[in-house]
């Protein structure tokens, strides 16, 4: 797998239009040293041997994310008759949604705490509610206890994804940053398998939910001893140099933190790539416009319209019909004669299967492509499900056209609408609003993902399985031409390079 460099002037960072700077960046010289004037230039790629295992300790916050989508799942039964809330749909509702509110608040916040106590303290942040809540759930013999526990989860459930995706963004080579940035769906993926195989003897063996729940502050404790080992984000460090602020970790001066970006960079990509890496990230730090980022700034300022498009990315992502999806797959696979267990453990695996092809042809196929062609996988998929729901279809049809369809579905969404949307949007948001603005598209996500919740089973009574699957379809056709029109391929171009590139002149 291979990356190209870096352009060899300054010059060509123009703001020229979209198109021309990428068609330029494509020729690009790859084995490059420092020139007779000073400027550092690329001397080849960086090891992808380097961040990896930062970035292994990284995505344990998205394997925790998976885990708590999936807990509750084989366990609620179980749990509603040790709490005393058995057969009541309120209550069963609040267990789940609970956590959903908890993640849209974490996740609303995330940007301010990224960027104020830095992307390490996020994860460690993100950990210690997870801990805390897990463990509440756990030994409480209420349904208030539980539910605050499931609050504080959903806070740490909000915060880790968008801290995540900065994370990957920033410590990884260029050259497979697609890949890594493609770990995290994987991790979420095994977090929800896990969940669901941890679950099974819930039904069976007394009190086995609260093991569900106490297995949970295993990784969470690992998150926040283990990044304490991990190296900082040097963007971050860079942002913070420019920032009027007197200390960082006892470095009072801005020299200091130029100095522990070097170090980070080090440890990430080698010492030979540290000058001519902190000379590129120096290029889009404007340092009079580094302090503050006002939120109406994201709404209707210079950077509306890329954020516009990392929001609607999340927004067409759960529009699509992805949660329905996996909330409908059970009743499918159970008119089929498949057990619920089983049922949920093939589409783990699809799921799974989807997302590490996925992270194979991240920096193959590009960015661009693989959501094209998976939200049109997903239009087929709901076709299918769509014919299936037909009065005069044959009832052995029907049951291959459902569950083929949801299988096909799965899949399909784990090849780039699962993944692609936050690596995209870590990516192409210019790093003195990244984290802000993941914050905000993260938050209109949580909000689509509840609203989608709440309509589908009234839409689902109301209009019929034909219909809403219809709708579904075509938001997935509506979303293949947004991305055709307004997503620019990011495959091996530095975050400088795309900022550079996007970024309005004015």
């Amino acid at each position: 797998m291979r990356g190209g460099g870096l352009a060899d002037a300054y010059s060509m960072y123009k703001r020229a239009s979209t198109k021309d700077q990428f068609t330029d960046y494509e020729d690009r010289e790859e084995n490059l040293d420092r020139t007779e004037n000073g400027v550092w230039k690329e001397i080849g790629n960086p090891s992808w041997k380097r961040p990896l295992p930062h970035i292994l300790v990284a995505i344990i916050s998205s394997l925790l994310f998976g885990y708590h989508l999936g807990v509750v799942n084989d366990t609620l039964e179980s749990m509603s008759l040790d709490l005393d809330f058995s057969g009541s749909t309120l209550a069963e509702g609040l267990v789940v949604s609970t956590c959903l509110g908890g993640a849209l608040l974490g996740s609303i916040f995330s940007g301010w705490i990224a960027d104020g106590v830095g992307r390490r303290r996020g994860f460690q942040l993100c950990a210690l509610p997870m801990i805390i809540g897990a463990s509440m759930s756990a030994a409480t013999s209420t349904l208030g206890v539980m539910l605050l526990g499931r609050l504080f989860v959903g806070i740490g459930m909000g915060l880790g994804p968008a801290v995540a995706a900065l994370y990957v963004a920033e410590v990884s080579p260029a050259f497979v940053r697609g890949t890594y940035g493609s770990f995290t769906q994987i991790a979420t993926c095994l977090g929800l398998l896990g969940s669901l195989l941890i679950g099974i003897p819930a039904k069976d063996t007394a009190g086995w939910w609260r093991v569900c729940f106490w297995i949970s502050t295993i990784p969470a404790a690992l998150l926040a001893v283990l990044m304490e080992f991990c190296a900082e984000s040097p963007h971050w460090l860079l942002k913070l140099s420019k920032q009027k602020l007197v200390y960082y970790y006892g470095a009072s001066m801005q020299r200091g933190r130029i100095d522990l970006a070097e170090e980070e960079l080090e440890k990430l990509m080698g010492a030979s790539h540290v000058k001519y890496a902190i000379a590129e990230m120096s290029k889009t730090d404007k340092g009079d416009e580094v302090d503050n980022v006002r939120f109406g700034e994201l709404l209707y300022g210079r950077h509306f319209k890329v954020v516009f498009i990392g929001s609607a990315l999340f927004a067409l992502q759960q529009l699509s019909g992805i949660n329905a999806v996996f909330y409908f797959s059970s009743t499918v696979f159970k008119k089929a004669g498949v057990p619920t267990d089983t049922a949920n453990t093939c589409v783990g695996i699809v799921n799974l299967t989807g997302s590490i092809i996925a992270m194979m042809l991240m920096d193959r196929l590009g960015r661009k492509v693989l959501l094209i062609g998976s939200f049109l996988g997903m239009a087929v998929a709901t076709g299918l499900q769509v014919a299936a729901a037909i009065s005069f279809i044959p009832s052995f049809a029907v049951l291959y056209l459902s569950v083929g369809g949801t299988l096909l579905y799965v899949l399909a969404f784990s090849l780039g609408a699962g993944p692609v949307p936050s690596l995209l949007l870590s990516e192409i948001f210019p790093g003195r609003i990244r984290a802000k603005a993941m914050a905000l598209c993260m938050a209109a996500h949580w909000v689509i993902n509840f609203l989608v919740g709440l309509l589908f089973l009234p839409m689902l009574e109301h209009l019929g399985p034909q219909i809403v699957y219809a709708v579904f379809a075509g938001f997935c056709l509506f979303a293949v031409a947004f991305v055709k029109k307004n997503v620019v391929e990011t495959k091996g171009k530095t975050l400088q390079e795309i900022e550079f590139a996007l970024l309005p002149s004015h």
